[in-house]
């Protein structure tokens, strides 16, 4: 199966409308990847098949627990989930923070690549970014555990904002040992298009 057709087909799964631009502009990405990757050691997985799978239809799945207009993707790396998502909603504003400024430069050439205007790229270690209370969804597919997320970005997130913590297995031991006054309003088992292997998303709130 030809990489456009994986995602049109995990994407119809998912129920995300795409057309030919979108498709587009998500295996644009994809390419990015694979050609700064080889300098810039973005990602451990580098067939095209497998990022779509593992990078762009995973991050999708954190669609429907996106609230509000201003979203943070907190540790984005290469830009996941960040970039897919901000493909999938124009109307909503992405900042994406990462510390180490090679992955900064590549998400400037991917930003003014795609065309992306509701993207902020902003190079900073979390725990001193001077953003407090200013999102109302903070996502992270990266940091180690929920404690740790909570430590770093609770405070990035606006009053009634959420953290999105996208993670593998069932973090139970992460869940039973959240720090006051976060609490798991949701634990859901997600399924990606086409991969064999557990995937949870956990909605921390106040």
């Amino acid at each position: 199966m030809d990489v456009e057709q994986r995602l049109t087909d995990g994407l119809a799964q998912l129920g995300v409308p795409a057309d030919e631009n979108l498709i587009g502009a998500l295996v644009r990405y994809l390419e990015l990847i694979q050609q700064w990757n080889r300098a810039y050691n973005l990602t451990r997985i580098t067939a095209m098949d497998d990022m779509a799978l593992r990078h762009i239809l995973d991050s999708v799945t954190a669609q429907p627990y996106l609230r509000g207009g201003a979203i943070l993707d907190a540790g984005t790396g290469a830009g996941l989930p960040g970039i897919p998502l901000a493909l999938l909603e124009p109307a909503r504003r992405f900042t994406l923070v990462d510390s180490v400024g090679k992955k900064l430069r590549f998400l400037h050439q991917v930003v003014s690549d795609l065309g992306l205007a509701n993207v902020s790229l902003v190079q900073a270690r979390l725990e001193a970014y001077p953003a407090a209370g200013q999102f109302d969804t903070v996502v992270c597919r990266a940091l180690a555990s929920l404690a740790d997320f909570i430590a770093a970005c609770g405070r990035l997130a606006a009053p009634g904002g959420r953290l999105l913590a996208m993670k593998g297995r069932r973090p139970d031991d992460e869940l039973s040992a959240l720090p006051a006054p976060w609490r798991a309003s949701a634990v859901d088992r997600v399924q990606v298009p086409g991969l064999d292997a557990e995937r949870h998303i956990i909605v921390l709130e106040r």
